[in-house]
């Protein structure tokens, strides 16, 4: 296995950029996620490193081998890339056995019957699917469809396997033991693999890193951790988790803090960020982060509790103060009424006013 790299790709469809200018490099045995939400760029970019779109301009390669170059007219077909895909429909043939299935792309590539035979009992033991393979697609539950599906991407030993939304027809359980499987399994192979989802949960549990995009633009690339905790602007804050989004102005900044004055004319301490004294800005802080206290203090908001919810393990409520409406989340049920809450400097990211603010 080599490196996957996407150098400056971009797709255009007449006046339409789908995916604007995207470089990035995949490792050996990574697993990779295009995360955003409808519409963002994801598997477009996906089904174009597996020759299904044509790109505009740009390169992709695996390692020395150029897979597409806009500049010098390379576009090589998807049967040659070495590429294993799952689609989200799974793609099964109906009248075919799930053997039949699997041994369909080993036809294509002339493998004689005996290590066709071989290689179809390997990946459907890896999925374990080897009692079922001579049952047909509509005598199998969804779960059960996706692990053939996964399997015939498999068969061939590909270098590289793209799976678009494969989890999304799955029940909410079903997902949640799916993706543990396949990272195990993506895992032993050591496949190097890349992954769509619009499920930020989805990706925060199966990646080893996380494209996020929107618009066909990507917006950040780091480590789950990194991109949940240190959200490149205010799009990934919301998108990746949920956080709130309170108004305000700079004050001074020294010492790696940020003074801000939210509109009620509170005042909070907070990390300095990405924002500036010459223009408004958000304080970006997830509800789970935000503390109910007893009084007032450093950092402390009033605020006028407005709507509750119970969410099983927490309390959710809408609160109004500082100027704006947010939620927190607590484990104990609070009284309608006044509260004050606080929020700790190093929970809290401030990002520049404009139209990713919430």
């Amino acid at each position: 296995m080599a490196d996957l790299v996407l150098d400056r790709l971009t797709i255009r469809y007449g006046d339409v950029t789908a995916v604007n200018d995207i470089s990035l490099t995949v490792g050996k045995g990574e697993f990779l996620t295009f995360l955003g939400p409808s519409g963002c760029g994801k598997s477009t970019t996906l089904f174009s490193i597996a020759g299904l779109n044509h790109a505009t301009s740009g390169t992709i390669r695996i390692g020395d081998t150029v897979l597409f170059d806009g500049q010098k007219g390379i576009s090589v077909p998807p049967e040659r890339r070495d590429i294993g895909l799952v689609f989200q429909s799974y793609a099964l043939w109906p009248h075919k056995t799930v053997a039949e299935n699997l041994a369909f792309p080993l036809k294509l590539r002339k493998l004689g019957r005996a290590e066709r035979d071989e290689r179809i009992r390997e990946a459907l033991s890896l999925v374990e699917m080897m009692p079922y393979a001579e049952r047909y697609p509509f005598e199998l539950s969804g779960g059960q469809q996706q692990r053939v599906a996964l399997a015939r991407a498999l068969v061939y030993r590909p270098r590289l396997l793209l799976l678009d939304e494969p989890l999304s027809n799955l029940d909410a359980k079903l997902r949640e033991r799916a993706r543990v499987w396949l990272r195990e399994l993506q895992e032993r192979l050591n496949v190097t693999t890349i992954y769509v989802t619009h499920d930020q949960a989805e990706a925060l549990a199966v990646s080893d890193r996380i494209a996020v995009m929107s618009m066909g633009h990507l917006r950040q690339l780091g480590t789950p951790r990194e991109i949940y905790e240190n959200p490149a602007d205010a799009f990934v804050a919301d998108f990746i988790g949920s956080s709130n989004f309170l108004t305000g102005s700079m004050i001074g900044e020294a010492g790696g803090r940020a003074r801000v004055r939210l509109g009620d004319g509170t005042e909070l301490s907070v990390l300095a960020g990405k924002a500036s004294a010459d223009g408004g800005l958000v304080v970006a802080v997830r509800p789970e982060r935000i503390e109910l206290v007893g009084g007032p203090g450093e950092n402390a908001i009033r605020v006028e509790i407005a709507q509750g919810t119970y969410l099983g393990s927490v309390y959710q409520y809408e609160v109004t103060g500082g100027g704006s409406r947010f939620r927190i989340q607590t484990t104990r049920p609070v009284e309608g009424g006044t509260a004050f809450v606080r929020i700790p400097p190093e929970a809290a990211a401030i990002f520049a006013a404009g139209p990713d603010a919430k």
